[in-house]
C-alpha cells in the first residue's frame, strides 16, 4: 500500500503542476500533459479504494 501511495502522490504532483501551467499560463502542451496524467490516476485511485477498504475490514 505503501508504493501504491507513493505512485499517487507522484502522480498528482505531475497533474498539479501541469494543471497550474495550463491555468496560469496558457500552456496547451501542460494541459494535455495534465489530462493524459489524470487517466492515468484513475486505475491508481480505484486500486486505493480497493485496498483501504481491505485493510479497514481486517482490522474490525
Amino acid at each position: 500500500m505503501k508504493d501504491l501511495i507513493e505512485q499517487i502522490s507522484v502522480k498528482a504532483e505531475a497533474f498539479l503542476k501541469d494543471a497550474n501551467s495550463q491555468l496560469e499560463k496558457g500552456n496547451k502542451a501542460a494541459g494535455l500533459r495534465a489530462r493524459r496524467t489524470s487517466f492515468e490516476l484513475e486505475p491508481l485511485l480505484k486500486q486505493f479504494r480497493k485496498v483501504s477498504l481491505k485493510a479497514s475490514e481486517r482490522k474490525d
